[in-house]
This record gives structure tokens, sequence and C-alpha cells, in this order.
């Protein structure tokens, strides 16, 4: 019953913000860094490792470690999936689809969604914190610790690190304001301030949906909740 009623709701909006987590990359091969089983919980030093002030501490032994966690050199091999893939579909058939995405792998942006939110940066770029040039992933890939072409500073990757300001929060409550339905995948609601977004839609009144794998701490806050693996759940709300 909650299924046909999740399926209902999501035909009956218009405009629909969908906040996505790891749990939407995990089919594509992605690892899940957060999740019960997920990397984060086996070696904690990692948020160590992947902070602002570990990159200016010390930047070459920084993008080892940041290549290795976040498996930089084989973004290349990852493609969307089909759940990335229906919500391309959403916006395909007329919908207004806003995805605020906690991922950094880019596969939203890559299966075609237009208005892509990444609240916590890309993988697929980094900028020279001194002169602000700009690089795509194939430069990071050419050397251990990619420098600037132009003024030969260490790169810094456009993911958010721990201790850089989250500087999309803003735009992710205007979208959230403008569309009739929040929809939220595949995340474990743990991480500040972006489970803040789920207490703003409901602060708003706006009707809304989780489906994810496991119970999270916000699951009252949502008018559905279905607890299953989203793939699945995916395949079904498309018949």
């Amino acid at each position: 019953m909650h299924l046909e009623t999740a399926a209902k709701m999501i035909a009956d909006a218009s405009s629909v913000t969908i906040l996505t987590g790891a749990g939407v990359s995990t089919a594509s091969g992605i690892p899940d860094f957060r999740s019960t089983n997920g990397l984060w919980t086996a070696d904690e030093a990692r948020e160590y490792y992947i902070s602002n002030h570990y990159f200016y501490k010390d930047p070459v032994d920084f993008w080892q470690k940041y290549k290795d966690i976040f498996r930089v050199k084989l973004l290349k091999d990852y493609g969307p999936n089909h759940v990335h893939r229906y919500l391309r579909d959403l916006e395909v058939n007329g919908k207004q689809i806003t995805v605020i995405t906690q991922n950094v792998d880019g596969l939203h942006t890559l299966a075609g969604n237009e208005h892509v939110i990444e609240y916590h940066g890309t993988l697929n770029s980094a900028t020279c914190p001194n002169c602000g040039s700009s690089y795509d992933l194939p430069h990071l890939l050419t050397a251990e610790t990619p420098v600037c072409e132009k003024c030969v500073h260490v790169l810094k990757p456009d993911v958010v690190l721990f201790g850089d300001p989250i500087t999309e929060h803003d735009k992710a409550e205007q979208a959230i304001q403008q569309s009739e339905l929040v929809l939220v995948l595949g995340t474990s609601l743990l991480v500040s301030p972006f489970n803040m977004l789920p207490e703003y839609a409901n602060s708003l009144g706006k009707p809304s949906i989780l489906i994810n794998r496991e119970p999270t701490v916000m699951d009252e806050l949502f008018d559905i909740v279905i607890y299953d693996d989203l793939s699945k759940i995916v395949q079904q709300l498309q018949k």
C-alpha cells in the first residue's frame, strides 16, 4: 500500500526535489561510505586525512590518500544505474526535477538530469587555490600529485572536505521551497547540515517520501517511509 501511495504522489507532482545519498550509487559499484557496513565506519582516520586541515598540512600525502579512499582512478569505469535513469526519466516526462545529492561521483549529471545541486562537491574536478584555474578528471590522473599548469600550486579537489564550508545549502532550500514533493533516496540522514533539509521540508508542510535500506533517525518527518533495496523499489515504481 505504501508503494502504491508513493507512486501516486510522484505521478501527481509536477515538481519534485530529490535528495540522494550513497544508496543511489551502490548499484553502479561505488561503495557506500556511511551505511552500517560502509567504509567510513571501518576507519575513522579517513575523516582526518580527507580534511581541509590535512590538505594544507601535507598536500602530497593528502592526494595519495584521497585518490585511494575515493578510488578516483576508477571513476571513469563507473556509470549511471537504473536509479539515476529513473530520475532522468521523470524529467524527460515533463516533471520539474531538482536533484540535491550528497554523492560526489557526478553520475546524476552524467545520467542527464539538468538541475543537480552537488551538495558535497564533485570528484571529477579540482581547482588551484592560488589562481583559481579549474582542471578536469583526466588532468588529476596525470600525476600522483596534480598541480596547476599556470602557477605550479598543488590543486585542491572540488569535493567538500571536512572543515570546508557548505556553499549550496541556501540553493537546496530554495529548490525545496519551489517543489510540490520531496523524495529522499538512499541516505542515512546522519550528515549535517544535509540532514536539515528534510526538517526544512517538513516545516514548510511539503509532502515527502523516504526510501532507504534501513531506518533513519528522521523517519517520523516523512509521510511515507519504505525500507527496502532502492533498485528494487525503483523498478516497481516504474511499473
